[in-house]
């Protein structure tokens, strides 16, 4: 492990009411969990009042995704299950989309948006859109990049030390 490059904050509880001067010994797991689950939290239920998973949203984009070549159900299931509940929901996830008739299979086994899952995906990226102006509201772009910058930065950090 290599020494820190300045001097080394004391680590003090989590506290949901620390003043500003406080921040610098809060735990990042804790304020970044809480992130996590709030903004999901925000997103999902907003998702579940028009019967849509986050899931499905994954899905529906990677599907569409542009002028590459689509997707097989086995490479999405790949691509999608770091980000999901378990190995098994992806495949479920398809399944209820074709049951939906917004994803049809093709002869070579690709899949492929219907006109119904096209439109799901245009409103589902509308309120997605309209959500994410919820959350970043009063953070600038820049505040945002710094951000998450900083949390690429202390992932790199745990995986250069080896212990990810």
């Amino acid at each position: 492990m290599k020494p820190p490059t300045d001097t080394t904050t004391d680590q003090a509880p989590a506290d949901p009411a620390a003043t500003d001067d406080m921040l610098a010994t809060q735990p990042v797991g804790y304020w970044s969990g809480l992130a996590h689950t709030v903004v999901t939290r925000h997103l999902r239920d907003a998702m579940a009042r028009i019967d849509v998973t986050q899931p499905q949203y994954w899905v529906l984009n990677r599907v569409n995704g542009g002028s590459s070549a689509p997707p097989s159900r086995e490479e999405l299931v790949i691509q999608l299950t770091p980000l999901a509940e378990g190995p098994d929901e992806m495949g479920r996830v398809v399944d209820q989309l074709i049951h939906r008739d917004w994803l049809r299979i093709d002869a070579g086994h690709r899949l492929h948006l219907t006109d119904a899952g096209d439109a799901a995906r245009v409103r589902l990226r509308e309120l997605v859109t309209e959500l994410r102006a919820v959350v970043h509201e009063g953070i600038s772009d820049a505040e945002y990049v710094t951000a998450l910058k900083v949390l690429r930065r202390m992932v790199a950090n745990i995986e250069d030390a080896g212990d990810s």
